[in-house]
């Protein structure tokens, strides 16, 4: 599980007052745009049921406390929200490439933006969507055409804690400090999130959605997912592509799936069905939960919202969850989301985006952006010096984890550590990053550098001026990031010279074992 990649950009209102009160004392334009930087976003969402996509404003200010580098988000603003599209399939188990380009091209021109005006953002791909045969390649070809700085994301608990900001859970956890559990319903997964005081503490995923199994308007089935052969199979319901569907049976596969999701609402013993629907580690966290949130497509009908019918397992499976909640008498309340199917979009437009300080080393801007770096993280202990052979070792270890061959892929070599920065404490994590990484050095190689703290340009000079390595650096500060991320770098921002970072999973499953069903219409 990732912990929140953007727990740094929340806009609590004394920190948000501050700032605004330094840029209210200093109208100077240059000062201004040095403390300030406007972002214009993008989020598209390709889901197991609907696709659709999201515009954004985001105003960052540097945080005035302390001298620090660091950037916050103190605004955001909802540009445009495309319609909702159902995510067009072929009978290849492959998502219809032109049908979806061109949707996400009709969005673009009636926004009024181009490919140029976009300064950052991310594609997501969930549920079922990320399995489809060309999924991967989809990601890329968006990412590539969708703007000059947009990345291509995948994975549950990366979904999840997207779903979280964007429903307004994670806000909702913080005023007043409270646990709150998200339960973002889609088409073929269902994720939680559980959220404590802005911070998301613990997902999970389960293979439960409201498009698991569709029909056409004659009740014949013309969608069936592998999931919904576990669930039926357990009830000793056979689904036959092209063959009708009965009431009935729908609704007993609807009830099974609500149970298996009221399992983990409730912290209940796990069923065989829940154990094997399962998508990720179980929740294990026993904190009470305060309030519940539900977000995604069959949240419309948890609250009552949408009243029509898409011929699929949305309408019966969020009524099911109604009775399970109203029956089991939970003392925890249900709280509204600011956002339903939306969530995911708009926390992938307004939550992925990270500025490095501006206390950076790039030894030739021209070299951005790079896409899809891998984090190798090591943490650096701050009660006493670092020697050199110990940073070898730990990049080693980093190296070792991720099976990665030194040398042979560009990585970005992230540093947990907020030590004293002496020069001679420098100059040893220098000096033990350059002997971990011969291959790199002897070839050219980038050497791609992250710190939590504001180390960035000092390691970067360190290395170029006093020893010497001529490779080209990129060694940047102020990020929070966890082992498995993966990062993109984009361009400088002037004249404030910040880079934005987008931190993201890559989690694209091998195409193999059970396929969905699908007859195309």
């Amino acid at each position: 599980m990732h912990d929140e990649p953007w727990a740094h950009a929340h806009d609590p209102d004394e920190e948000r007052l501050a700032a605004l009160t330094v840029v209210q004392n200093n109208p100077n334009a240059d000062y201004y745009h040095h403390e300030n930087i406007v972002l214009t976003t993008v989020g598209i969402d390709i889901g197991s049921s609907t696709s659709h996509l999201m515009f954004s404003r985001i105003h960052l200010q540097r945080e005035s406390k302390s001298h620090s580098s660091r950037y916050v988000v103190v605004e955001r603003e909802t540009l445009y929200r495309s319609p909702i599209l159902l995510t067009p399939y072929t009978a290849e188990n492959a998502i219809n490439t032109p049908r979806l380009e061109a949707f996400i091209n009709e969005a673009y021109r009636e926004a009024g933006y181009a490919t140029d005006d976009i300064d950052s953002g991310a594609v997501i791909l969930t549920g079922e969507a990320v399995k489809r045969t060309n999924a991967e390649a989809i990601a890329g070809l968006f990412a590539d055409a969708a703007g000059k700085f947009v990345c291509a994301s995948a994975g549950n608990n990366l979904e999840a804690i997207l779903a979280a900001n964007g429903s307004g859970a994670v806000s909702l956890s913080r005023d007043p400090v409270q646990t709150v559990l998200n339960v973002d319903m889609g088409g073929g997964t269902t994720k939680f999130a559980l959220v404590h005081d802005g911070h998301v503490v613990e997902t999970a995923a389960l293979n439960v959605g409201g498009r698991l199994v569709a029909t056409d308007g004659s009740g014949r089935i013309v969608r069936i997912e592998p999931a919904a052969h576990t669930v039926a199979a357990h009830l000793g319901i056979a689904l036959k592509l092209g063959a009708p569907l009965e009431e009935g049976d729908r609704d007993r596969i609807a009830e099974a799936m609500a149970t298996c999701v009221m399992e983990l609402v409730e912290r209940a013993p796990r069923t065989e069905l829940t154990n094997e629907l399962l998508l990720t580690s179980d929740l294990a966290s026993t904190e009470p939960v305060d309030a519940l949130v539900f977000s995604g497509g069959v949240s419309e009908y948890v609250y009552e919202t949408e009243t029509r019918s898409f011929d699929d397992l949305a309408m019966p499976l969020a009524a099911a969850v109604r009775r399970g909640l109203a029956e089991r008498g939970l003392p925890v309340p249900v709280r509204p989301a600011t956002e339903r199917i939306r969530a995911t979009v708009i926390g992938a437009s307004q939550f992925t985006v990270q500025l490095s300080g501006n206390t950076l080393s790039i030894s030739d801007p021209g070299l951005l952006p790079y896409r899809n770096v891998p984090v190798l993280l090591s943490t650096l202990p701050e009660d006493r010096d670092v020697e050199a052979d110990e940073v070898r070792a730990l990049i080693a270890q980093a190296l070792e984890r991720l099976d990665i061959t030194e040398g042979e892929a560009v990585v970005a070599l992230a540093f947990d550590w907020e030590g004293l920065p002496r020069y001679a404490q420098l100059r040893k994590i220098a000096d033990g990053i350059v002997a971990a990484v011969p291959r790199t050095i002897a070839g050219g190689g980038p050497l791609i550098l992250v710190f939590t703290g504001d180390y960035a340009k000092l390691v970067g000079e360190t290395m170029t001026k006093d020893i010497g390595v001529t490779n080209p650096i990129v060694s940047i500060d102020n990020l929070e990031l966890q082992e498995f991320d993966y990062i993109d770098v984009g361009e400088m921002i002037y004249p404030a010279r910040v880079v934005p970072v987008v931190v993201k999973s890559l989690v694209f499953p091998e195409v193999g074992g059970r396929k969905a069903e699908v007859i195309e219409q």
